[in-house]
């Protein structure tokens, strides 16, 4: 059984480690071309994150494959694949309810980290990436990474979905995590600034994070950040046209 679970874990490790380096690579190559230089001189920063971020894709990898094994051998999980199982409107209230439960737990243990004993143990290696780049989404000391990590894997037991919703997710987490560290903004202006950008995160939003370290703690939606007067609205990424 460990010997399974040790397969499962180090396959779900070089998904995760796939998934980031292919995204993290796309929209590193966009940057080069939208904004040439932006990277300049940043190449050792960038080989410390690209590290971080593998790191972090092992403690992300176990708690997944030790799920996916119970899931694929003993149905442990609220995972189903049947779209009969559940009403098709239920399919986008799973996807809501699972960004909104990330979004939330993500919000209050960010604020944990930048707590001053937190941020020495753990959080300063996030922010040293100054600038952060495409490659520091995952860029994250193993303390951090770890409580990043437990996050789906509690909830795939709790909240009942389909795998294309929760592959979904996984998609959604990815990108933003990628695109709200670029240090561009690839949305464009109207919907930055428009009444729906006014409660989603974005690279304009998280990087007045980075500039001010107090604020904009969200990872998704501004939910909590408006609730909690956190919301010091937009950063310096330029807006496309």
């Amino acid at each position: 059984m460990l010997a399974a679970i040790a397969l499962s874990a180090l396959v779900m490790t070089a998904i995760i480690a796939v998934r980031y380096m292919a995204t993290s690579a796309l929209f590193a190559w966009a940057t080069a071309r939208v904004r040439p230089g932006l990277y300049n001189g940043l190449d050792p920063q960038i080989r410390k994150e690209i590290a971080w971020s593998l790191l972090s894709a092992v403690i992300y990898g176990v708690p997944a494959g030790a799920v996916a094994w119970g899931w694929h051998n003993h149905g442990w999980t609220q995972l189903y694949t049947d779209l009969g199982d559940y009403p098709l409107w239920y399919l986008p209230v799973s996807l809501f309810l699972y960004l909104f439960a990330h979004d939330t737990w993500f919000y209050w243990t960010h604020r944990l980290m930048h707590r001053p004993k937190w941020f020495r143990i753990a959080h300063a290696v996030h922010h040293a990436s100054r600038p952060p780049t495409a490659w520091a989404a995952m860029s994250f000391h193993p303390v951090e990474a770890l409580t990043g990590a437990i996050v789906i894997p509690f909830l795939v037991f709790l909240i009942p979905v389909h795998v294309s919703i929760l592959g979904l997710v996984l998609a959604i987490m990815t990108v933003m995590g990628v695109t709200n560290h670029m240090g561009w903004e690839m949305f464009p202006r109207w919907l930055v600034h428009s009444p729906a950008g006014k409660w989603l995160i974005t690279a304009s939003h998280h990087q007045r994070h980075h500039d001010e370290y107090r604020c904009n703690y969200g990872l998704y939606f501004r939910f909590w950040d408006h609730l909690c007067k956190t919301d010091k609205g937009l950063g310096q990424p330029a807006t496309r046209p």
